[in-house]
């Protein structure tokens, strides 16, 4: 009889069930043979990338045969200049989802808790059951945060806390004083993980939003990560980085793949992070679209999340995967969050104004509004 090969695996990799992304483009086109489709599923950038971009990576182009620089010096520097951090404090990855797991295999292990939230990112989980550490997610409030409760459930055995700011699915955040407590309150041998993927989208839009990057000379316990593939456009090339105290990184790019960020990448995302100019027209278009899609959800009487990301997650009232499959039908992808026990909800990315357009007309038709 031949060796049962799934039980070789270890008991967290076990359970895991694997990150669902959104439906891409080609696959609905190919399950019901329709074109015209409009993903607005997965968060991206709908403006497509920055021409600086487009521009670094054309003359990268003979640098194909060669290994990228592993230290990632350039990107580093100019980060470094826009953040004014030192290079001893970046590890750079590939997407800020490795650096997440890079950090869970760092600091925790079996005997080891993890803290988050209810309906926080669903990688969280996903590290923490990868290494076999125990989770522990506490309730949210009003679909957000509640930082006193987290920072209770902090013991002994506690190594990690991971906060999404802004959260994703839900698109809610935590104020600067909420966050200043909360850090405060934590024990210095405990590492929080500051997941800022879509803080570029704030803007100035909310004052009492927190820069985690200005709170690192206050925590060396704090690690803040954030990524290109949002507000800077990114996505494909799947490249991140996280600031924190230089010890930290140290640790971090101790464990960290070689050459896990490609020439690619790191030109392309060293050129768009001086191009300001991208970055502003990606906030307008993200804040026209966000009044477009908030104003005809409260047209259709459809309850939603606010949100200061790039997405709103909206109650349809209903199975919400009953609704997900008849906007398909109709060439519009959105994204269910029934992973994160919102059997009712939906999310959708703010795209173009020609596809939000799209989407509501769409909603519309599907909830009979």
């Amino acid at each position: 009889m031949g060796c049962d090969l799934f039980s070789l695996a270890t008991e967290g990799v076990q359970g895991l069930h694997p990150y669902q992304p959104g439906k891409p483009i080609e696959e609905l086109e190919r399950e019901l043979g329709i074109t015209n489709i409009v993903k607005l599923a997965s968060n991206e950038n709908p403006l497509g990338p920055s021409p600086k971009a487009l521009n670094a990576i054309e003359l990268a182009f003979q640098e194909l045969c060669r290994y990228p620089d592993g230290g990632g010096f350039k990107l580093k520097t100019a980060l470094c200049e826009r953040y004014n951090t030192q290079i001893d404090q970046v590890t750079l990855g590939n997407g800020s989802n490795d650096l997440l797991e890079i950090i869970a295999r760092v600091f925790a292990d079996k005997q080891s808790e993890i803290v988050f939230s209810q309906y926080a990112f669903a990688v969280y989980p996903l590290v923490t059951q990868s290494i076999g550490a125990k989770a522990v997610e506490v309730p949210a409030v009003d679909w957000g945060h509640d930082l006193v409760a987290m920072a209770e459930a902090i013991n002994d055995r506690t190594k990690l806390v991971f906060i999404a700011n802004p959260n994703n699915p839900t698109g809610t955040y935590v104020s600067k004083s909420d966050l200043i407590r909360f850090l405060d309150a934590v024990p210095q041998r405990v590492i929080v993980v500051l997941d800022e993927a879509y803080c570029e989208y704030i803007g100035g839009s909310h004052q009492d939003f927190p820069d985690g990057v200005s709170l690192l000379t206050s925590y060396p316990n704090l690690i803040v990560t954030r990524t290109f593939s949002k507000a800077w456009g990114l996505a494909s090339l799947r490249v991140g980085y996280a600031l924190s105290h230089p010890d930290v990184a140290d640790l971090l790019n101790r464990v960290r793949q070689p050459f896990n960020v490609d020439t690619f990448a790191l030109e392309a995302a060293t050129a768009v992070l001086a191009d300001d100019e991208y970055l502003e027209l990606s906030r307008k278009t993200n804040l026209d679209g966000m009044q477009a899609l908030t104003s005809g959800f409260e047209r259709m009487g459809v309850d939603y999340i606010p949100s200061v990301g790039n997405f709103v997650t909206f109650d349809t009232g209903r199975d919400a995967i009953a609704v997900y499959q008849s906007l398909l039908a109709q060439g519009v992808i959105v994204r269910p969050v029934a992973n994160y026990g919102m059997t009712q909800h939906l999310r959708v990315s703010i795209g173009l104004p020609e596809e939000n357009a799209r989407f509501l007309k769409a909603l519309a038709e599907v909830l009979g509004k």
